[in-house]
């Protein structure tokens, strides 16, 4: 049993009980948040595949905890001008467990 999401722009394949690193959300900590762009719904019943969402299908998810990943550094430099450039940046992130599926 697993579905396909996109959140943020990305998506994502989740399964209940998996925790996952998402863009940044405005949900506060330990509440619950639904994410009703579903792509793909896959259960017992067989596979669903949207067009492009499934029609009522919802996966619900808790907030863990809000966070900033690794740095990244962005280095940039032009060949015999003397041009130097080096930049870092962190990400943020939402850290949220799948709790479950529901199908419309």
């Amino acid at each position: 049993m697993y579905a396909i999401v996109e959140t943020g722009g990305l998506q994502f394949r989740v399964e209940p009980g998996m925790k996952i690193n998402v863009p940044l959300m405005t949900a506060s900590e330990g509440s619950s948040v639904t994410l009703d762009r579903v792509l793909l719904l896959a259960d017992d019943d067989g596979v669903s595949v949207g067009a492009p969402l499934v029609d009522g299908a919802i996966v619900e998810a808790q907030v863990l905890e809000h966070g900033r990943g690794d740095k990244v550094v962005v280095y940039k430099r032009k060949r015999r001008k003397g041009y130097e450039k080096k930049m870092g940046h962190r990400q943020d992130y939402t850290r949220i467990e799948v709790t479950g599926f529901k199908k419309g």
